[in-house]
């Protein structure tokens, strides 16, 4: 398949299930966007923002737009990690024998909404990160692995609200981005509510099956990446470390941890999935810059000292960007 044949058909695919979420979801197209470059990137995505703005909704629509098995998880003080992964149970044989058996938890599906993660507690939460990571889970004393594809869609609301728990950092880790959800526009809030106050509810129809996602992402890890555009992505996560020769100044004033390898990862996949949507079988500069925000500010740690001056992840790697320059020996560098 020669490189217009692969862009034709990625966009096809792309273009299917954004026109199917565009007609449930009002708006917001910076989000959904951001959340089909993380699928079709493989990723985790993580939705945050105040409740009603509809993350759940989008999360929603997604699932019943693609063809596979879809589980929603209500995350509460309560939950526990036995609820989400499944456990073993006493079952009675037809020859009347007693024996254990296990019940599979709602893990066992290919795309999951974790909705309100931020509701339970780290424990509960951190029964993710093996699936997250491995698609597998250890559980009922077995190592079982799970369908693929395998996404985790999850949603929460700001951490300073009542009754949330900060989500870990290894955690935080895994999502591929981290997408801020906010408010609609004048005029989408009068399309939201037009859509919603009708007798007439829409639904998407079933756009893409499992098999044919996977061949898309393998289709955007075949996207190749010329060295001085990966050197650039690498300057930019180095440039995130505190306290380094590499280190952006406001990184190492405001930070207490930067940006991990996963952070160089999202930028590359994020790129290569921006520049097959826009035509193009390499990738520029430009995509990784767009990709930047939601790849890294869930990864970036702020100290102390930006908490009081109330320095916000998004304007220190605004500063990073424009500290590290495009051309490694130099420049001008883009900014935000």
């Amino acid at each position: 398949m020669d490189p217009q044949e692969k862009i034709g058909r990625f966009k096809a695919g792309y273009e299917a299930l954004r026109r199917e979420i565009g007609r449930v979801i009002v708006g917001h197209d910076a989000v959904v966007e951001s959340t089909l470059t993380a699928l079709f990137a493989g990723g985790h995505v993580l939705l945050e923002g105040v409740p009603g703005l509809g993350k759940t909704l989008l999360v929603r629509t997604l699932g019943e737009a693609l063809d596979l098995s879809f589980n929603r998880i209500q995350f509460t003080p309560d939950l526990m990690p036995a609820d989400i992964l499944g456990t073993n149970i006493v079952m009675e044989s037809a020859a009347g024998k007693r024996e254990f058996q296990f019940q599979p938890g709602p893990i066992f599906a290919h795309l999951l909404l974790a909705d309100e993660i931020n509701r339970a507690t780290p424990k509960t939460q951190s029964a993710l990160l093996e699936a997250m990571q491995e698609h597998q889970v250890t559980a009922g004393g077995q190592l079982r692995k799970l369908g693929e594809p395998f996404f985790v869609m999850a949603t929460q609301n700001p951490i300073d609200q009542e009754g949330t728990y900060p989500l870990p950092e290894a955690q935080l880790d895994r999502f591929f981005f981290k997408i801020l959800v906010g408010y609609p526009s004048g005029a989408e809030l009068a399309e939201v509510l037009a859509r919603t106050t009708s007798g007439e509810v829409q639904r998407p129809a079933k756009v893409m099956d499992g098999r044919q996602l996977v061949d898309l992402i393998q289709l955007v890890r075949g996207v190749p990446v010329a060295s001085h555009v990966q050197d650039y992505a690498v300057r930019l996560v180095m440039a995130t470390h505190p306290g380094t020769a590499t280190a952006a100044p406001a990184a190492t004033r405001f930070l207490r941890f930067g940006s991990s390898p996963r952070g160089g990862q999202a930028l590359l996949l994020a790129g290569k999935v921006r520049a097959l949507v826009q035509g193009r079988h390499n990738v520029g500069y430009e995509d990784l810059e767009a990709a930047v925000l939601p790849a890294f500010r869930h990864r970036l740690i702020l100290n102390f000292d930006a908490e009081a001056e109330g320095m916000t992840t998004d304007a220190l790697i605004a500063e990073v960007l424009r500290h590290v320059p495009r051309d490694a020996a130099g420049g001008t560098a883009p900014g935000l």
